[in-house]
């Protein structure tokens, strides 16, 4: 009953993926705090300094804290009111070995940025394989309907026809481009390594009697022990708060694409032409029981709005730290980082979620293009008269006034559009009507929009869904399901 009497985030409790929690939990934060006192201890040991073996053998082996480890850190966090140090003590209970070198010559900053750094590196990881699977899926949708015409939108009023997959295309183009911007901030991504208590390796100076060689090369070592390509080359007492915005603006364009998507779906739930999954047990409405309301692509638009937003903690954490650095970052920092990253995996996971259970309704598609149709195929009709020997400017006078007629019974009267019909009843017509059905076809609107799939899909998505990373991530990805 204890979680029930206590706050909790919904981003964990009701929504994130089990590995995304995990990831930024308090358990995998102090897990790694340790890592990294052990890679500092074993490259201080190879470089000299009176570490023993057994010291090292100890850290190994107490790198995973138990329920009692996390109740003494906790009591000496309250003593000492500084997290770090509370949980140097702890370690060294532990392993009492290593007690007097653990955190030798390092600053708070180095468990906790460097552990940041780790943490954002493997939650970018996390994001694009979800997010290949999310291009994937969108892929197929966009391939199995490359060629079912469908009325297009401007102004959110009808507009020359395309296709369902071509209109997947859209959303599919800005998943690319965020799977793009994404690995880029990643792969981009530094290392603090080891640089003191204000960036100038004062201490680790002093511990190594002055050599600079070997300052360099334990921040080099570290780096490499904590898997890492590179350090960033100067530091203040932490990285520059800028990486954090580096790494969220991709997440908020994530949002902005996911939040479009998830719109377009919503309207063309209204419209009945195209549904997200609706289960057999699922109430859509508590009063209105023959509801069917979107509610995963609403909860894509009301989680992506926060995660668009989330950016601007960076933003404004980094303009304000003062010198060499300032504490006013620590907590926002806290929750910022967490929320961004389980935001855009909740985000990711219900976007594969309704992908994969995607409903077309083609009869509704077409009955709407019926509707709008005739009013569009007025200037083919036009020509095929003037191709059979008509005057242009009768032909034009002829289809305005029966097109006049048409509107006033769809919009006075509510009837159908019968535009065609009266089309039918105008002997002027009759030469082409033999040629009406095929200048009806819906087909003969589209221009290029099932061979742009085609190549879209052939040239653009599958190379960028063939790195081996992704391919692997494929491989073993199922059906994403939801926890409510």
């Amino acid at each position: 009953m204890e979680s029930f009497d206590t706050y909790q985030t919904p981003l964990s409790s009701r929504y994130a993926s089990k590995e995304m929690a995990h990831l930024f939990s308090p358990a995998n934060r102090f897990h790694t705090w340790r890592k990294l006192w052990l890679n500092l201890a074993i490259a201080e040991k190879e470089l000299g300094l009176p570490i023993t073996d057994e010291a090292i053998e100890q850290m190994k082996a107490n790198l995973h804290l138990d329920a009692q480890q996390f109740e003494i850190a906790a009591a000496e966090e309250k003593k000492r009111r500084h997290d770090v140090m509370a949980h140097v003590h702890t370690f060294g209970q532990v392993a009492p070995a290593a007690a007097g070198i653990i955190h030798l010559g390092a600053t708070s900053c180095y468990v906790t940025d460097n552990a940041d750094l780790i943490f954002i590196r493997e939650a970018l990881t996390l994001l694009l394989q979800k997010l290949a699977v999310v291009i994937d899926r969108f892929a197929t949708f966009a391939q199995q309907y490359r060629d079912l015409p469908t009325l297009g939108f401007t102004h959110f009023q009808p507009a020359q026809l395309t296709t369902v997959g071509k209109r997947a295309t859209l959303w599919l183009q800005e998943l690319l481009w965020d799977l793009r911007n994404i690995k880029r901030a990643r792969d981009d991504l530094g290392f603090r390594g080891v640089k003191g208590t204000t960036g100038t390796q004062a201490s680790f100076l002093a511990l190594f009697d002055g050599d600079h060689d070997k300052v360099e090369e334990l921040d080099r070592r570290v780096t490499e022990l904590s898997g890492f390509g590179y350090a960033y080359p100067v530091t203040s007492q932490t990285y520059s708060r800028k990486i954090d915005i580096d790494v969220l603006a991709p997440l908020a364009s994530f949002g902005a694409t996911a939040h479009k998507l998830a719109t377009d779906l919503r309207l063309l739930a209204n419209l009945k032409e195209v549904e997200e999954p609706f289960e057999s047990t699922q109430i859509g409405s508590s009063a209105m029981a023959y509801k069917r309301n979107p509610m995963r692509s609403e909860r894509i638009c009301s989680l992506a709005r926060h995660l668009m937003t989330i950016q601007q903690n960076a933003l404004g954490t980094a303009s304000v730290q003062w010198f060499e650095r300032t504490l006013d970052d620590s907590a926002n920092r806290r929750i910022t980082l967490p929320e961004a990253f389980l935001t855009a995996d909740i985000v990711l996971t219900t976007l594969q979620n309704v992908s994969e259970g995607l409903v077309v309704y083609p009869k509704v598609i077409a009955r709407r293009i019926a509707q709008e149709l005739p009013f569009m195929a007025t200037e083919n009709i036009i020509m095929a008269l003037v191709k059979s020997g008509g005057d242009r400017q009768e032909a034009h006078e002829r289809i305005r006034v029966l097109s006049h007629e048409a509107a006033h019974q769809v919009k006075q009267l509510g009837l159908e559009n019968d535009l065609i019909e009266r089309v039918r009843a105008d002997p002027y017509f009759d030469p082409i009507k033999g040629q009406l059905e095929a200048l009806l076809d819906p087909k003969s609107f589209i221009g290029r929009a099932p061979e742009q799939v085609d190549r879209f899909l052939a040239e653009w998505v599958r190379p960028a869904l063939a790195d081996a990373e992704l391919q692997a991530a494929l491989g073993k990805a199922g059906k994403a399901e939801l926890n409510v």
